[in-house]
């Protein structure tokens, strides 16, 4: 929406709330599913590395990272110390309750406190929790409390374009696709072009009210992406009723589970 008169250029909307948002807290963060303590090295890597390397399978999940596999435990840990010291990121350990143990991480970064956006990222799971509740809770979680409590107004996901998985993820989870940033990073020494996108306040309530059906209600067996579908923007609908045989192949695992 814009403000335009007949004589004048258009111009945005006019924003009411101005003030610079908080900075999200590291601080545990919990839900039915899972709970989301700050990362805490020496007594997160036991299980961290247990979840996430001894196998193909496992160690799949860092193809599209910029760090890990990791060579053993030790060079797991020294990473581990380094996102607990960042200054400009705050990560998370992802708890499975059904599991009692440690799957997982996500960050918060990119905050623009000024603007009210930020970016949640560094988001990986162990396959022990693919497929199940764990990462809808996770970023509900996280939404609910950049949203409705720290009232931000932009969230973004980003990763490489040639991540299906996680582009599949960002969609069904009531991201809109914005773009792609070409050859906008060297990652283990290879291109990665980046797909960016982005979800907004005024969007929330009603990707929030889906999640919760999917999460709480009983109602698992119904397909979060087909909820939140509509509630992409126009262009991101276009393109997703494109390329969905692309990021997501009809019979995947991704589209059973959605």
């Amino acid at each position: 929406m814009v403000n335009q008169s007949s004589d004048a250029l258009p111009i945005g909307a006019v924003v009411a709330n101005t003030k610079p948002a908080p900075i999200p807290a590291k601080k545990t963060y919990a839900g039915e599913f899972v709970s989301l303590p700050p990362v805490d090295p020496e007594h997160d890597v036991d299980e961290l590395f247990l979840n996430s390397h001894g196998s193909d399978e496992k160690e799949r999940l860092w193809t599209y990272m910029a760090y890990g596999p990791f060579a053993n435990q030790d060079e797991m840990l020294e990473w581990l110390k380094g996102c607990e010291a960042s200054p400009n990121m705050s990560f998370f350990t992802v708890i499975s309750k059904a599991l009692n143990q440690r799957v997982g991480m996500i960050s918060i970064l990119n905050v623009v406190t000024q603007m009210r956006t930020l970016e949640l990222g560094n988001i990986w799971y162990s396959p022990a929790v693919h497929y199940t509740r764990v990462n809808t809770e996770v970023v509900y979680i996280m939404l609910t409390e950049l949203f409705d409590r720290l009232k931000y107004r932009r969230v973004e996901w980003k990763c490489d374009a040639l991540n299906g998985r996680s582009r599949a993820a960002a969609l069904r989870l009531g991201f809109s696709f914005e773009g792609i940033f070409r050859q906008h990073f060297i990652v283990k020494n290879r291109n990665r072009d980046t797909a960016w996108f982005a979800m907004l306040d005024k969007d929330w309530s009603d990707i929030k009210a889906n999640m919760e059906k999917w999460l709480y209600a009983g109602q698992s067996d119904t397909s979060l992406a087909a909820l939140n579908q509509t509630l992409l923007s126009p262009t991101c609908q276009e393109i997703c009723r494109i390329s969905r045989r692309h990021l997501c192949p009809a019979g995947s695992a991704e589209q059973r589970s959605s």
